[in-house]
């Protein structure tokens, strides 16, 4: 090698170790994985979540990267999504809804998980318990079947002469065995009968509708990992009344909803990853439960189906939808 050459070698090299320094000295920026069951109300817990997460400090693109997968309403395409996001390597997974938890954790025992409304966690095997989940897995309980139950105690109180509840279920979600569970103990109460339909694929909504058309129920209660776009826009048609505990199905048409307040939860959903990120290991967070509800009632929908709500009902709603 020539003098002249050896030299602008030298020279080279010296004046690239202080940009390899400071690239060796760059914090490492968190990837979050986020995997949803495409249920319409997932874009507002998308959004929220963000949004909480930014008022603690992470700036997409800054200091946190997030990995967004959805269904699209497909519910045996979580698994793949889940493998994916382990593949990716992301350093936290942030699940909405139980079929995206449990895919979640069977696609991995490492990353940690951080549940973001996923219904009764103990009982559907998620974890060991609310105070010591134990695992690599924790975050909120939405009390969905708690929630289940109160609708159907509030669809009597709201529709006095009620006597029949049809209870829709999505046969894939683990969390439908609770979810009908209290649904049956709440008609116990109430003195209501209970017909169960499961739905094991979304095309099968249409069809469960156009069935209970030929002897309408009083009302139907639809679990929310459901289309529940498409289960209100169906409900109108056949002129049933339903009800959830997910906000998203009364904005899209649905009578009732009694549920979390949803910016609640998902402000607590980034706390928890904060933690996480900050070095708190999964099992050492117990799960928490919301402690703030809301019972919203669309009137609009009330008087398309000829419907007149109790005035003192009516004035117990913390929302109404005119």
């Amino acid at each position: 090698m020539r003098r002249r050459e050896l030299l602008a070698l030298i020279t080279s090299t010296a004046a690239l170790r202080p940009l390899a320094r400071a690239a060796a000295q760059q914090p490492r920026v968190p990837t979050i994985g986020v995997l949803v069951v495409g249920s319409p109300g997932s874009e507002k817990f998308w959004r929220l979540f963000r949004q909480s997460m930014r008022e603690l400090g992470y700036l997409e693109g800054q200091n946190v990267r997030y990995e967004f997968r959805s269904d699209e309403g497909q519910a045996s395409r979580l698994p793949d999504l889940a493998a994916e996001l382990v593949r990716l390597k992301v350093d936290l997974i942030v699940p909405w809804f139980t079929p995206a938890t449990r895919a979640a954790k069977q696609a991995t025992s490492d990353i940690p998980i951080v549940m973001a409304m996923t219904g009764n966690p103990v009982e559907t095997g998620l974890v060991a318990s609310l105070a010591r989940p134990g695992g690599n897995v924790t975050g909120i309980s939405n009390m969905g079947s708690e929630m289940a139950g109160k609708c159907v105690e509030l669809t009597r109180e709201m529709l006095p002469s009620a006597r029949r509840l049809v209870a829709l279920a999505n046969a894939p979600d683990p969390f439908s065995k609770p979810f009908l569970e209290r649904v049956r103990l709440g008609g116990d109460a109430t003195g209501m009968t209970i017909d169960p339909i499961l739905i094991h694929a979304p095309e099968e909504l249409d069809a469960a509708f156009a069935a209970m058309a030929k002897e309408p129920p009083d009302a139907v209660i639809v679990q929310p990992s459901l289309p529940t776009k498409r289960a209100a826009e169906l409900a109108l048609q056949y002129r049933i009344p339903a009800v959830s505990f997910v906000r998203a199905i009364v904005e899209e048409g649905a009578l009732m909803t009694f549920g979390v307040v949803e910016a609640d939860v998902y402000r607590r959903v980034a706390v928890f990853v904060d933690k996480v990120l900050k070095g708190a290991k999964p099992a050492d967070l117990p799960v928490e439960q919301p402690t703030r509800f809301e019972l919203v009632i669309n009137l609009k929908t009330a008087k398309a189906l000829g419907l007149t709500v109790p005035p003192a009902f009516l004035a117990r709603a913390d929302e109404v939808i005119e």
